[in-house]
């Protein structure tokens, strides 16, 4: 990621593709992941403890998939951007190890109130088995070159 890279509210339209970011799961990266936001249950880090509460294998707890959706967007929106509110986050299908989520996203509506610049992005998670998680909504305020030239 280009950190000094911005995208502006006049740069976004209905439709635009958010750019896909791959995660693939290895042991390494969900142990890491659990010790890391300090979930330390087991079904995320031990494959024979998950399997016997019924999941396929060791999976990705929701901070990491959380944390995944964030950098999708922040990545699309820039360091100026900022994120208001995540709605329809759904975990529906394990992400489990050894496979890759890979989140997407498209622009739905884009508006303004008062002096906020405001965008909708739907972002959704896919793994080998399809949606894992969302479709969900995510707003987010966008710097205006408007206000650059002030």
């Amino acid at each position: 990621m280009k950190w000094d890279i911005q995208r502006y509210w006049e740069d976004v339209s209905i439709g635009d593709v958010i750019p896909a970011i791959e995660y693939p799961l290895s042991v390494y990266r969900l142990i890491m992941a659990a010790g890391a936001n300090r979930d330390f249950n087991s079904i995320h880090h031990n494959s024979e403890f998950a399997k016997e509460t019924g999941a396929p294998d060791m999976y990705a707890n929701n901070i990491f998939l959380q944390g995944m959706w964030e950098r999708t967007v922040r990545e699309y929106i820039g360091l100026a951007g900022a994120i208001k509110s995540v709605k329809g986050f759904r975990m529906k299908i394990f992400n489990i190890v050894g496979d890759t989520v890979v989140t997407k996203g498209v622009v739905k509506n884009k508006w303004r109130e008062a002096e906020n610049h405001l965008v909708e992005l739907e972002i959704w998670s896919e793994n080998s088995q399809g949606i894992s998680v969302g479709p969900g909504s995510v707003i987010v305020v966008l710097p205006s070159r408007e206000s650059l030239k002030l």
